[in-house]
């Protein structure tokens, strides 16, 4: 057997020897039978050593085989092998999903501060071409004016500049813990408006860094040098006219900016220490056409955590809810109070609220209870959408019976005007 053998592998093992190192059989009957008993002897050593390696390395390609065959047959019946034990492709799938990181980002955490400290809309009763009676001038023009059947302030010309006409406007009137809103127009291809965290006329002493520049597209804060812009920006129509909602809070060192419902500005130390507001529009021009519409200014103490608030009053007043003119239609930037309250009733399972709506002593006393009913209710079902069961809210309105605050300056008003949740 082992000499049939020899005639078919002699060639392919003649193959693999250097060409130096070949070994050549005497087949002539010269040469000396012990040279050739012993050439045929270091042969068949050779042949039986590279069967060896050839029934090892077939027999490892056997077992390889074997070995994915079987692989084979155990994905086709869902199963995989991992360490010692089995789990179906499904389930395999699924841990490997349950691994994947999640995101959770919340892009619009404002809520503003429990007590309105200045509050100018402006009022109904300021008188359309006359400068705002709550403002102090810097420079330029301002006047009142109605846009879109609202009373606006109009930034005219002369890079217009004002400050809140306040008694105490030399001091630092703003507390450890305060937020800023406002809404401003800006017009087609219109430039950027600056906001001052200083009374720029009365407060001399302050660092004269401490403004940001806010454009249509984001932010930009000069003192501690950081920028952010709105995400997903359309630059084809970026620059049209539009209203634009500016929040500022500010919290013993903390500076957050949002723009509309989006956060782009976040700095955890701020070098800073705000002592007033000033606002300016630098670019507006009338004659141009880009004149500058500001409305709805609002400066409030901030105050204690919403949890802390219901444990110690049984209650949270919340001035951060805001509606539409004459509405129930819940404005966007009140999602962050909004979302505040969803998450305490999330955290806080026994947790339940009347939601309760007052206004200010404006209109008739009729009309009032019943658009403070009808925002109560919008802000109940907003609850219920986001997941709150039904059975843990009721609603009701007050109108302007229950009021917290006078209703003869614009910030006591302000304060009157709101959407309280009692535990019950």
């Amino acid at each position: 057997m082992k000499t049939k053998l020899l005639f078919i592998l002699i060639p392919a093992f003649l193959i693999s020897f250097n060409a130096n190192a070949q070994v050549k059989i005497p087949v002539k009957k010269k040469v000396n039978k012990e040279v050739e008993n012993r050439a045929n002897k270091n042969v068949d050593k050779t042949i039986d050593k590279t069967f060896d390696k050839l029934e090892k390395g077939l027999g490892g390609l056997f077992k390889k085989k074997d070995k994915k065959s079987k692989d084979e047959t155990t994905n086709k019946q869902g199963n995989n092998q991992i360490g010692d034990e089995t789990v179906d492709s499904e389930s395999q799938t699924t841990v490997q999903e349950q691994k994947q990181p999640s995101l959770s980002w919340a892009k619009f955490d404002f809520v503003p501060g429990d007590e309105v400290i200045f509050e100018d809309a402006p009022g109904a009763d300021e008188e359309n071409g006359e400068f705002p009676s709550r403002w102090d001038l810097v420079k330029g023009q301002v006047e009142i004016a109605k846009f879109d059947g609202e009373n606006v302030m109009l930034f005219i010309d002369g890079q217009p500049e004002i400050v809140p006409y306040l008694k105490n406007s030399s001091e630092d009137y703003l507390p450890e813990v305060f937020t800023i809103e406002f809404d401003y127009y800006t017009p087609v291809a219109g430039n950027r408006i600056s906001v001052y965290l200083y009374d720029d006329k009365n407060q001399k002493k302050v660092h004269h860094d401490m403004y940001m520049d806010i454009s249509s597209k984001g932010v930009s804060e000069k003192l501690s040098n950081v920028s952010g812009e709105l995400p997903d920006i359309d630059y084809t129509n970026s620059r049209n006219a539009r209203w634009i909602h500016v929040s500022i809070a500010f919290t013993k060192g903390k500076l957050k900016v949002y723009m509309d419902d989006t956060r782009v500005i976040n700095i955890p130390h701020y070098e800073g220490n705000p002592t007033g507001l000033t606002l300016q529009a630098y670019w507006a021009d009338l004659g141009e056409d880009k004149p500058f519409y500001f409305k709805n200014i609002r400066i409030a103490e901030g105050g204690v955590k919403y949890y802390d608030r219901v444990i110690q009053d049984g209650k949270i007043i919340v001035n951060g809810i805001r509606f539409d003119l004459n509405k129930a239609t819940i404005k966007p930037e009140s999602n962050g109070a909004i979302n505040e309250i969803f998450q305490l009733m999330q955290n806080q399972a026994e947790l339940n609220f009347s939601v309760e709506g007052h206004t200010d002593s404006d209109g008739h006393d009729d009309y009032n209870m019943q658009l403070s009913k009808d925002r109560a209710e919008a802000v109940m079902n907003r609850l219920i959408q986001l997941g709150i069961s039904s059975d843990r809210l009721i609603s009701t309105g007050y109108g302007e019976s229950k009021p917290i605050d006078n209703n003869t300056t614009a910030e006591g008003k302000a304060n009157n005007r709101r959407v309280e949740f009692v535990k019950f």
